[in-house]
């Protein structure tokens, strides 16, 4: 599938993320579409019971074609998790994903601002409020917990 814009992308998704609002526990429903060169390489969302994160997905699917692509997802990639297991900003700074665009910020402790953070100092470019209402709007219960 090819996609040029970033409202195109993000708004896909969006719909991905859209598939699992209600069925991923205290986690948002996150949607992750990875491109390059034009066309959708990988895409994702937030499993049911909330993990994995969409991110986590979308890169596995991906695998190597993921350096250098651009990540779309609907919320601030954590950089924090309980379980010890990887962050999804240190997952697309492994990845080599060369920029990430995000629909909102995170207010969880485990992200609110420290996922962009980390993703800047790796130098990963971010590009953050495409489709923020619609995100927002989508998690609203989650941003009603936290933001």
């Amino acid at each position: 599938m090819r996609i040029m814009n970033e409202d195109a992308c993000m708004r896909r998704a969006l719909e991905r993320a859209a598939e699992g609002v209600g069925r991923t526990g205290d986690n948002p429903s996150v949607g992750c579409v990875l491109v390059k060169d034009g066309a959708v390489i990988a895409e994702a969302r937030t499993a049911d019971g909330g993990r994995p994160h969409a991110e986590e997905q979308a890169l596995a699917h991906a695998g190597a074609a993921a350096r250098g692509a651009t990540a779309y997802v609907t919320l601030e990639p954590c950089a924090k998790r309980t379980s010890g297991s990887t962050s999804c900003a240190d997952l697309l700074i492994g990845a080599g994903v060369a920029r990430v665009v995000i629909a909102a910020s995170d207010p969880h402790p485990f992200a609110a601002g420290v996922g962009v953070e980390r993703l800047q100092a790796a130098g990963v470019g971010v590009a953050c409020g495409v489709c923020e209402e619609e995100a927002r709007a989508q998690n609203a219960d989650f941003f009603a917990r936290w933001g």
